[in-house]
């Protein structure tokens, strides 16, 4: 087994976490609303009276803080190994996932656990084990 220890960043994983964490508890305690990505865009699908401000500033918010970051501390070099057709495709699928499991990793992973829901739980080792699967299927046996 071959460990790149160039990209082993376990303190800066560990800040994200926390600032992760951080920012889903401060979502719920100020808004009482769990902090998933696919419930806030697809409240932007179809807006509830007043809700539509909060959604597009946080989703303007997703889009303008790297934005802002490669200003500040430069581009991130990101190496993406698919193509076009790839990952529009697995992007479909994660869309169709989060339909069917009633939220994504984000509402699930991170609020759901925290909150020892069940359903959540399911739901999370769901998309974990189906997408090892679909990385050794890819990686080892279509290689």
């Amino acid at each position: 087994m071959h460990i790149d220890w160039n990209h082993f960043t376990p303190w800066a994983s560990l800040l994200g976490g926390i600032l992760l964490g951080l920012s889903a508890s401060l979502f719920i305690l100020v808004n009482g609303r769990i902090l998933g990505i696919s419930g806030i865009v697809g409240g932007l699908l179809m807006p509830r009276g007043g809700d539509a401000a909060w959604r597009l500033a946080f989703v303007l918010g997703l889009v303008i803080a790297p934005a802002v970051y490669a200003l500040v501390g430069g581009p991130v070099p990101a190496t993406v190994d698919a193509g076009w057709a790839t990952l529009i495709v697995a992007g479909l699928l994660v869309g169709v996932g989060t339909r069917y499991g009633a939220g994504c990793t984000s509402g699930h992973g991170v609020c759901g656990l925290s909150r020892l829901s069940p359903r959540s739980l399911v739901a999370t080792l769901s998309f974990m084990g189906a997408g090892f699967a679909v990385v050794f299927v890819i990686r080892h046996l279509l290689a």
